[in-house]
This record gives C-alpha cells, sequence and structure tokens, in this order.
C-alpha cells in the first residue's frame, strides 16, 4: 500500500473539479458573508452567556442547512456525510481535522433559526440581492401550492377531534415525552382521491428568471385559494397572474383587477356545462406558461431529494420548508449566472 503524500488531497480535490463538482460551482456563485448579519443577529439573541465551547461560524452552519435542503437529509446523515465526503468538507471551507458540527448542534442552530422567523429574512435578504444583481421578477407571475408530507400521527378519533378544536388531549399532558412527538399542526387532505399529511408550499414563482418570490407555509388542509393574496408578488413588473382552476373565484378575478392584476387563471367547467372550445384553447395557452412552477416543485422533488419534512409543529415545518425554498433559488441563481457568463463569452 503507498504511503499517502502531501498532494494526495489536493489531486483529489482537482479530480472532483474536472468531473464538475456541483457544490464547487454553488460556492463560488454565492456571497455567502451576505448572509452573515442576519445570522449572527438570531444567533445573538439566543446565546445568553459567553461561557463554555466558541459557537461554530454561523455562515459554516447555513451553509450545512443548505446542504440539508438540496440533498434532504436529516441531522445524523448531515453530520455522517459532511465527515464522509470531500465535496460536502470542501464546500463547508474544512479540512480533514477539522471539528464538525454534531446533529445535535446543527439542530439547535436550526431552532435558534426557527424560532426567531429567520428563515423569511433570510429568504428575502437574498431576493434582494437577486434584485442587484439583474434579476429583477419580471413578466408577470405563477402562483401554485404543493404539499409537502410529514410523519404521519398515529391518533385516535378522539385525540385528532380534539386537535382540531385546539385542545390537547389530557393524557399527553402527563406524558411529556410522548407529546413532544406530536404533531398538532399538520392536517390531513385529498387530492387526486388520495389522502395526504402534512403541510403546504405556497409560492409565487416570476415568469422570467423562474425564481420563488414569495412564499408561505400552511398545514394541508388549507384551500390554495386562501392564501392568494399573501403570495402575490406587488414588485413583480408585469400584471399577468397564472394559476390553475383552484385559485379562480368570482371574488379572486375582481380582488385581481382591483389591484391591478390580469388574470390568467385557468377556467374551470361546472356540472353540465362544460368549457367552450375557446375557453378550453386559453387554458391550453396559459398551461405552457404555468408549467414553469411545475419545473421548480419537480426540481425539488427529484433534485432536492423530495418534498418531506422531519420536524414536528409549523414553526420549524415554516423553516425546513423556507430553507428548501432557498436552497432551490440558490441553486437556480447559479444556473442563471453560468449561462450569463456563457453568452458574454461566445459574444466576446
Amino acid at each position: 500500500m503507498n504511503q499517502p503524500g502531501f498532494f494526495d488531497l489536493d489531486e483529489r480535490y482537482e479530480a472532483l473539479s474536472k468531473q464538475g463538482d456541483p457544490l464547487e460551482v454553488l460556492d463560488r456563485s454565492i456571497p455567502w458573508s451576505t448572509f452573515r448579519p442576519v445570522l449572527k443577529k438570531a444567533q445573538r439573541k439566543a446565546r445568553k452567556s459567553n461561557a463554555g465551547r466558541k459557537p461554530y461560524d454561523p455562515v459554516l452552519m447555513f451553509k450545512i442547512l443548505v446542504l440539508q435542503s438540496l440533498y434532504n437529509l436529516s441531522d445524523e446523515q448531515a453530520e455522517y456525510q459532511i465527515r464522509d465526503r470531500l465535496s460536502f468538507l470542501r464546500f463547508l471551507g474544512l479540512g480533514l481535522e477539522d471539528r464538525v458540527p454534531d446533529a445535535t448542534t446543527i439542530w439547535l442552530f436550526r431552532e435558534v433559526l426557527a424560532k426567531a422567523g429567520v428563515m423569511e429574512r433570510l429568504f428575502e435578504h437574498f431576493n434582494g440581492y437577486l434584485d442587484r444583481q439583474g434579476y429583477q421578477a419580471r413578466k408577470g407571475q405563477i402562483v401554485d401550492a404543493s404539499i409537502v408530507p410529514a410523519p404521519k400521527q398515529r391518533n385516535t378519533r378522539e385525540e385528532n377531534a380534539q386537535i382540531k378544536r385546539g385542545e390537547t388531549p389530557p393524557e399527553w399532558e402527563a406524558q411529556p415525552n410522548k407529546r413532544r412527538q406530536k404533531d398538532t399542526d399538520a392536517r390531513w387532505t385529498k387530492k387526486h382521491s388520495q389522502r395526504h399529511y402534512g403541510y403546504k408550499n405556497h409560492v409565487n414563482v416570476d415568469h422570467k428568471h423562474k425564481l420563488i418570490r414569495c412564499f408561505d407555509v400552511t398545514d394541508a388542509s388549507v384551500h390554495d385559494s386562501q392564501v392568494l393574496d399573501e403570495v402575490l408578488d406587488p414588485g413583480n413588473t408585469g400584471a399577468d397572474v397564472w394559476a390553475d382552476s383552484a385559485y379562480r373565484s368570482a371574488e379572486t378575478e375582481q380582488t385581481l383587477k382591483e389591484n391591478g392584476y390580469r388574470s390568467r387563471i385557468h377556467y374551470k367547467g361546472k356540472r353540465n356545462k362544460p368549457l367552450s372550445e375557446h375557453k378550453q384553447q386559453l387554458n391550453r395557452r396559459r398551461s405552457r406558461v404555468r408549467a414553469r412552477v411545475e419545473h421548480v416543485f419537480g426540481f425539488q422533488e427529484n433534485t432536492q431529494g423530495g418534498k418531506f419534512v422531519r420536524t414536528v409543529g409549523i414553526i420549524r415545518a415554516r423553516a425546513k420548508i423556507g430553507m428548501m425554498n432557498l436552497g432551490y433559488n440558490l441553486k437556480r441563481y447559479a444556473w442563471l449566472e453560468r449561462r450569463r457568463h456563457r453568452s458574454s463569452a461566445s459574444y466576446g
């Protein structure tokens, strides 16, 4: 067996780069230091004393959350993969000799951000950066929602009825460990005759760049149309709003018109009153644009390791789903930048 050489690690990294390490591309594309002020502020509020071991750099911890969002890793899996994969170590700026945050440290850091509501601020902070880089929201907006499954709860009917009334089953109060494992915020819903349990990720994607501009998280039972006002983006330069037929109602059409938007929401037929050929053609035309938001959900499902939260409660679910949306935007921005640089080089 050959003795390890001084340049062996550099050669391994060089080989990864030649094979097109996507994390190296992402690391070069994103100005990670711009997130530091928001992260440090949340960390300072949570830290009650300066005693004990010095905390990890917040940007390092944030990048670990990004890895989790891109590969849908649990805290334990994230710790293992960082120790095991050279691409993860390089992305985080760690050497083989450096300490790696353990699963508990990762969990605690995310808890700090979740309870402080920082994920939304991080998302908005990066959207501001996108605007400054020339990626303003343009050509209208596409609104849709996707179910994000959560671990199913094995409750009795009486317990579920109490939860829906906003009550906590009395027997749970006597068992705090059991209570901590129970998600009283997630709900069941039915889609395409199948039942789903968890939350909903309501997003607004701009037509021009296919970036998520606004999002909201609710339990899965909330109808898509109920969140339309919350996810509309007044900063989009286009007036068109695309959405599927679930969003269409006379009230929605009137609200959009009063606020200066042009409705491109799908028409829907009624019982014994099918859509005319003209409206069917309009729907097909609108579907070509609306499909762009399906690309976003498809990326999250197939490339980011699937849409699933392992957390308990809507506060943590909002943080995890918000991180998933931000992870998508980071990857999308890196792709847009590569395309822009290739175009500039070809014209040069």
